[in-house]
């Protein structure tokens, strides 16, 4: 109904309009839309370097706005060309051609002016819808259960009409927005539409290292966000919470997620829908991986067979108690954060607890084997890994080996 509404209201306005302005005006005006339509995302992209420096960071928005902005300013100057030559026409006959010929320019001017203010609202109707649809396949996607802005919702529900009516053809006709706009529209709504998926969405290769920023630990342990997920409130709710506004108002943040996003969106949209990564599988070692006590159990029995009952017991206890936190994220670039890390140089009083570090390292090696090397109570340690099945088995010494398991 709404974009049957605004049909109506374009093509009768400008019907309108086109007959008090006459037929110069709107013709001129009609090849400026034309011509705006062409140019506008050619013209559109020196922008973006314009908006950049005014401190405009939203993805979304560079890709919107910028050819918005150079539509607008080739209508103008089109319309400033229209302006002038009536003007110069209007003089004409009003002075040099006499009153007969004057008052038949005058009609003709008019009624031809009408017929094309009817072409030009079906040309708004077009380009406006194109604007519609671009926005509403973000908006529709996030639909939740929560208060969205009224002109948001109004975009919502006029995005859905363009469906309904079959106009989305139409607008479609003018699709010149790169894949990656539909694409991380696509990921950003499944997400949004299943918040479950979000735990995958923190494992996957590229996101890795970026999980381990604070602000998005702050985020991914809110309670409050956490149950406004829960309810699926309003993008604008989500975005309004205060660690959530921290990021989104933060633009190196902005810029640094869409630089990672951006060459992986095909093989991130595999990952949330498998949880297999086709880009990054041969990289066996990225990802989580924490402490399996079963594993290492096993590990003591394989390395020590000899061991008496009793001492395999106290050796098993004592590796669950050293390294009963540790964990591990591998990321790519070879870049390594191990959380929680006993210090296992400085003795352990009896029944005080071990105490564990964070640090940062770095990974090498490739297929199963690989090395660690990360440095925890000033010493530097170095462990050769080996992966199979997603458990991850670091040798500490000759008589020592400990397993850690894939998160999923």
């Amino acid at each position: 109904m709404t974009i049957w509404i605004l049909a109506l209201l374009l093509v009768a306005s400008l019907a309108a309009l086109g007959y008090r302005q006459g037929a110069i005006r709107v013709g001129i005006s009609l090849i400026g839309i034309f011509f705006g339509v062409l140019l506008a995302v050619p013209l559109g992209k020196p922008l973006v370097f314009l908006l950049k420096a005014f401190g405009m960071v939203n993805p979304m928005l560079l890709w919107l706005v910028p050819p918005v902005v150079a539509f607008i300013l080739i209508s103008a100057i089109f319309k400033g060309i229209a302006l002038a030559v009536h003007h110069k026409v209007e003089m004409h006959y009003k002075y040099k051609a006499g009153d007969l010929k004057l008052s038949l320019w005058e009609r003709l001017n008019h009624r031809v002016g009408l017929c094309l203010g009817v072409v030009n609202g079906v040309a708004y109707f077009v380009v406006i819808s194109f604007v519609i649809y671009v926005i509403s396949y973000w908006t529709v996607q996030m639909e939740g259960s929560g208060e969205s802005p009224k002109l948001v919702r109004l975009v919502t529900k006029a995005g859905k009409d363009l469906q309904s009516t079959g106009f989305i053809k139409t607008a479609r006709a003018l699709d010149d927005m790169p894949k990656s706009y539909f694409e991380s529209a696509d990921i950003v709504g499944k997400l949004y539409q299943n918040p479950t998926t979000e735990a995958r969405l923190s494992r996957y290769p590229a996101f890795l290292m970026l999980g381990e920023r604070a602000e998005f630990q702050e985020l991914a342990k809110d309670a409050e966000f956490i149950e406004m997920r829960a309810r699926q409130d309003s993008v604008a709710q989500l975005l309004a919470h205060p660690p959530a506004r921290a990021i989104v108002k933060n633009p190196d943040t902005l810029r640094m997620i869409w630089g990672i996003a951006e060459p992986n969106l095909d093989d991130l949209k595999s990952f949330l829908d498998t949880g297999l990564s086709p880009k990054y599988s041969e990289e066996t070692i990225l990802g989580r991986w924490n402490f399996n006590h079963r594993g290492t159990a096993s590990a003591v029995r394989r390395l020590r067979p000899t061991l008496p009952a009793a001492a395999l017991m106290q050796e098993r206890a004592r590796l669950a108690m050293t390294y009963s936190k540790a964990k591990f994220v591998a990321g790519l670039d070879g870049k390594l954060v191990a959380k929680d890390y006993p210090d296992t140089k400085t003795p352990q009083a009896p029944g005080i607890s071990q105490v564990v570090q964070t640090a940062e390292g770095q990974w090498t090696g490739a297929g199963e084997n690989y090395s660690l090397t990360f440095t925890i109570a000033g010493t530097d340690l170095k462990h050769s890994v080996e992966i199979k099945n997603d458990r991850l088995t670091m040798t500490v010494d000759s008589k020592t080996h400990v397993v850690f398991e894939r998160e999923y």
